[in-house]
């Protein structure tokens, strides 16, 4: 059995982010006004170059979006 790779699971939550913003018609900049964040740091996050978003940004990521943390994470 293979374990996911760190690398591969936050490329995963970036990939995820995008998903239901996308679906969403949000733009990066209005997710990081909906957030309370910078517009760096969704772009970071989306694109994996946020190697340790915290929970509390991933809370505000899925409030923004109004998924929960757990679908933002999942394979």
């Amino acid at each position: 059995m293979t374990a996911i790779s760190s690398n591969n699971s936050k490329n995963l939550i970036g990939k995820n982010i995008r998903r239901f913003r996308q679906e969403k018609g949000i733009s990066q900049d209005r997710l990081s006004k909906l957030a309370d964040l910078s517009l760096n740091t969704i772009v970071n996050t989306e694109s994996g170059g946020n190697l340790n978003p915290t929970i509390e940004t991933l809370n505000k990521i899925a409030n923004a979006l109004g998924v929960k943390v757990d679908d933002l994470i999942k394979v």
